[in-house]
């Protein structure tokens, strides 16, 4: 290693960041699979919390749902909100 190489740093080859990139997609992958949407039931009662400080409505009003399609999660939240006729 030359003294310049040491002082602008080593070009890294496309081989070997490729490589850790992958690595760090399959480590991203593999704990998503172990760690499921337990964070749901959570997001739900925030979210109760926070609207009900402006609206009057109940946990039932709120669905959270996690689908997984292919490489892709979708998270869909649905919120019933009080008919407020004036």
């Amino acid at each position: 290693m030359s003294f310049l190489s040491f002082l602008l740093g080593e070009k890294k080859k496309s081989a070997t960041v490729a490589k850790e990139r992958l690595q760090i997609i399959l480590a991203h992958e593999r704990a998503g699979r172990t760690v499921g949407p337990d964070y749901l039931p959570a997001l739900q009662r925030e979210l109760v919390e926070v609207i009900s400080k402006y609206v009057s409505i109940s946990p039932q009003d709120i669905k959270v749902h996690l689908e997984r399609q292919d490489n892709l999660e979708v998270l869909e939240v649905k919120i019933e909100l009080p008919d407020l006729a004036r």
